[in-house]
């Protein structure tokens, strides 16, 4: 299921979001409404939870992260480092990384198993990347625009893509990341596809204008209509890893 929401009065949920198959991060300061959709979609089977970094609330764009770790900018204080290390599971390693393009969340879009990088990403960026996240790391563009997590949003399941994006470059880009791969929007229209929604491999959450045609490629290219509402998070692990086999 997709699932509509708002942050305060912004549709751009996957700026104050950060959603993958181990945790949830969410902004600090939004209205409890935010926060019960995630609680009441993912709460059950993943911590909630409620952070800051660099006393910002624009977690979604500042992190990057998946099930094997999280990546924060060297602006994080030591205080928001030590709250998350503590809130999240054991097996996420955190780290702040020493990186000029801070915005780690525009520059590296990411699953469980590759990653997509902004070409001028330091070497040592890439490397951190690469162990801390536990994934393949590629340089690349989406549509020639260099912030790829800005324009691409990915599960290990699938993936949605700017909307310019050639069949070329989508059938490149699918064959790289081994997810089937499609262009749209978000948001009735707009083309910043990972500031209008965030998605693990269950559940994904967009912007409130989101329409019900971009609801519909969402579901279908994530597959969520496939994964059973379950109750623990080990019935949901199972379950995906039956489908994915």
């Amino acid at each position: 299921m997709a699932t509509r929401t708002q942050f305060e009065n912004s549709n751009d949920v996957g700026v104050f979001a950060k959603l993958t198959s181990a945790y949830c991060l969410v902004g600090l300061g939004g209205s409890e409404n935010f926060y019960s959709v995630f609680e009441s979609e993912v709460g059950a089977h993943i911590p909630v939870v409620h952070a800051s970094v660099a006393g910002t609330r624009i977690v979604g764009r500042v992190t990057c992260g998946n099930k094997a770790g999280l990546l924060v900018p060297a602006i994080t204080t030591d205080q928001e480092l030590q709250h998350l290390r503590n809130a999240l599971p054991d097996s996420v390693k955190v780290e702040r990384v020493e990186e000029r393009l801070s915005a780690l969340g525009n520059c590296v879009a990411c699953n469980d198993y590759v990653a997509l990088v902004h070409p001028d990403l330091d070497k040592e960026t890439e490397e951190i990347i690469s162990d801390t996240l536990s994934v393949e790391v590629f340089r690349t563009t989406i549509a020639d625009r260099l912030l790829v997590g800005s324009y691409c949003v990915l599960s290990n399941r699938g993936g949605l893509v700017h909307p310019m994006v050639t069949v070329e470059a989508l059938d490149e880009l699918s064959s790289l990341l081994q997810v089937p791969l499609c262009s749209g929007t978000v948001n009735r229209g707009s083309d910043v596809v990972a500031a209008g929604m965030v998605v693990n491999d269950w559940a994904a959450f967009c912007g409130l204008d989101t329409t019900a045609t971009e609801i519909s490629v969402i579901e279908n290219i994530f597959r969520l209509n496939e994964v059973p509402q379950l109750n623990a998070a080990s019935s949901v692990r199972s379950g995906l890893l039956d489908s994915l086999t």
